[in-house]
């Protein structure tokens, strides 16, 4: 019998929801959209899930943390998440970031660094930023490598012009 997910090392759950936010994000892949997936977690179960969806829904903020946060704001009828973990396969934008502090999610896992727009870290520090009244835990890298692959193949096959 395997451990639940809260029995888990906390290194080897954050692998486990990573995993599951990477099926979300190949979700997206499969709708057109760029593959960026997020699970909402707390309590070693899934409160919602999210994926890009700009394209699909001509909306500009529908980025997967953000369609993740409403989903899992709506689960438990509070936009404040203060238990909860988000996971989510390329670190957070500023304004994925914004939605993050405002809910109070307790902590952020993400998979790889978006050397251009990230703000937890990579470009800038939305999340650490000392005049902000809320700071959660941020812990990137897991599961980076796939999640690279997986950003990188798609963008790759959109550059692919066919042969005339």
């Amino acid at each position: 019998m395997s451990p639940s997910a809260s029995e888990l090392p906390l290194a080897a759950e954050d692998q486990r929801w990573m995993r599951e936010a990477l099926a979300v994000a190949a979700a997206a892949e499969r709708c057109g959209e760029v593959p960026v997936g997020a699970l909402v977690v707390e309590g070693g179960l899934v409160v919602a899930r999210g994926h890009n969806r700009c394209i699909v829904d001509s909306d500009p903020t529908a980025h997967a943390e953000i369609v993740a946060l409403r989903a899992a704001a709506a689960a438990r009828g509070n936009y404040r998440l203060p238990g909860a973990t988000l996971y989510v396969t390329l670190e957070p934008c500023a304004m994925c970031a914004g939605a993050i502090v405002h809910a109070r999610i307790a902590r952020v896992v993400f998979a790889t660094p978006d050397p251009r727009a990230g703000a937890a870290g990579s470009v800038m520090d939305v999340l650490g930023h000392a005049a902000l009244n809320h700071h959660p835990c941020v812990h990137g890298g897991v599961e980076a490598a796939a999640a690279a692959g997986l950003l990188t193949d798609f963008f790759r096959a959109r550059r692919v012009r066919p042969a005339s």
